[in-house]
């Protein structure tokens, strides 16, 4: 069994589909990047970007793997 990841960027902020894809195609490169913090452990995970501006990829990994983190139950 796999973890399951829901990635979402709502249309309210972001009027145009390529915004909200490239802010999909970001959060999921991140987690991809980073799902290796999660061990062997299996979760079911949801994503939701809700800044009103699209932030760099950096950005985005940085809180990724800070949320991996406190779902794994580490600092």
């Amino acid at each position: 069994m796999t973890n399951q990841i829901l990635v979402w960027a709502p249309k309210s902020l972001f009027k145009k589909a390529v915004q909200r894809n490239h802010m999909r195609r970001l959060m999921r490169e991140a987690y991809r990047l980073n799902q290796g913090l999660l061990g062997d452990e299996h979760y079911q995970i949801a994503f939701n970007y809700i800044d009103k501006e699209e932030q760099s990829f950096a950005t985005i990994n940085k809180a990724v793997c800070k949320a991996l983190l406190k779902v794994k139950g580490e600092r």
